[in-house]
């Protein structure tokens, strides 16, 4: 008999997984809140160990089609054009590299596998609870009951313990990339005063075939500080962004109101047990954090792909998922500690911490063996991840830690 699973959240985990699962003859339900899924956010950055994962399920070459080569990541502090950050994939070998998309064009692939490989969908179902194998709706329904519920609701899933909020979020836009070769079109690049202010740019390729080419442009502010951005002028902002990195004005004369600004709020949380006796947690309702590693959608995919082959590994259901735990809980803890160390490094009000990094770190990480340690860091090869779950390693990493 095939498993009955039902998924709740439409996001990259529950998308990767449903087509994982259905193609390996399960019968998947999936739900959403919205009448119409739909992906949130701007950019991000496929690493080797997500892009990996993606090649399993065939999306690989539509996701290289869109995006852009990433080949560093680059920052300077200001007023001192100390270079602070400079972490290059090539030296992990000369293939390495990471892939920038758009967020909606990564949503796209996944959701058509997902729907391509029989996955049904059921939209406007607001999950708020899950006992018996059921999903409780906002709206007093239930769903039928399954053999195994997976919660890829993320950050703020009601199936999850909540996350301890972070002081820091960032204003989001997607914006078409400006001509000339002011940016770096390979590299995600950032300026930063002190730790509290904070401009970045990353080429993200195209949406769809045919669509310009842009960017994710993205400034850090205070959670706390939001309501007063929304209510002062505009050009006030502008003139904030300029004074730290006055090349961004392409990007500005994009921005006409604060309606064209998204502002995305972070939290910090690890689940200790990812399973219940309800459910199973994967992507951020098992772990969240902030976007300073860039490894969300890459950890939701190496979740997903782990769960599945778990699965596929042991007939007996307490069996596969105390595996599923035992494939990613390494992995998981590793860069959920490195995210909490390095966050406040570049978004905080400390003072001292970004002198350590501007004097210190930075000159630091010039020094061998720490440009191979931070490449493969942001890699996402730490704790070995591909190797743990049993998926090949692409011939990027063959130097680098996995």
């Amino acid at each position: 008999m095939p498993l009955h699973i039902g998924i709740g959240g439409c996001g990259v985990a529950g998308l990767a997984f449903g087509a994982l699962m259905a193609r390996a003859g399960a019968q998947v339900t999936l739900y959403d809140k919205l009448e119409t899924p739909s992906p949130l956010g701007s950019g991000l950055i496929l690493q080797p160990v997500g892009l990996a994962v993606l090649a399993a399920l065939g999306l690989d070459a539509r996701m290289h089609a869109l995006g852009a080569r990433v080949d560093r990541l680059f920052g300077r502090a200001h007023p001192s054009a100390h270079v602070v950050l400079d972490v290059r994939y090539k030296a992990l070998g000369r293939a390495a590299r990471g892939l920038a998309v758009h967020r909606g064009a990564l949503f796209g692939a996944l959701y058509d596998a997902a729907r391509q490989s029989g996955v049904a969908m059921e939209t406007t179902c607001d999950i708020v609870a899950a006992a018996g194998k059921r999903f409780t709706f906002a709206d007093g329904r239930s769903s039928p009951r399954f053999d195994l519920l997976v919660d890829a609701l993320g950050v703020r899933s009601p199936l999850s313990t909540p996350g301890a909020s972070l002081d820091y979020g960032a204003l989001w836009a997607s914006l078409d990339w400006p001509a000339g070769d002011v940016f770096d079109a390979h590299a995600l690049e950032q300026r930063y005063e002190r730790a509290h202010k904070m401009v970045g740019v990353l080429p993200i390729g195209r949406l769809a075939e045919g669509a310009p080419q842009q960017a994710a442009f993205f400034w850090s502010l205070r959670a706390d500080r939001e309501l007063s951005w929304s209510v002062e002028s505009i050009d006030r902002w502008k003139d904030a962004v300029r004074n730290l990195w006055p090349q961004t004005e392409p990007f500005l004369a994009q921005v006409s109101s604060h309606d064209d600004l998204v502002f995305a709020r972070y939290a910090h949380r690890t689940l200790p047990h990812p399973v219940s006796r309800d459910v199973v947690h994967i992507g951020d309702s098992w772990h969240c954090t902030s976007p300073q590693l860039g490894q969300g959608a890459n950890t939701a995919l190496l979740d997903a792909y782990a769960l599945a082959r778990a699965l596929g590994m042991h007939a007996d259901l307490n069996e596969a998922l105390a595996a599923y735990v035992r494939m990613r809980a390494w992995h998981v803890r590793l860069y959920q500690s490195a995210s909490w160390m390095f966050t406040p490094v570049y978004q905080s009000d400390s003072r001292w911490l970004p002198v350590l990094r501007d004097r210190i770190a930075g000159p630091l990480s010039k020094i061998w063996p720490a440009p191979q340690l931070l490449a493969a860091l942001v890699a996402g090869a730490w704790g070995s991840p591909l190797r743990a779950i049993g998926l090949a390693t692409p011939p990027m990493l063959a130097s680098g830690d996995e």
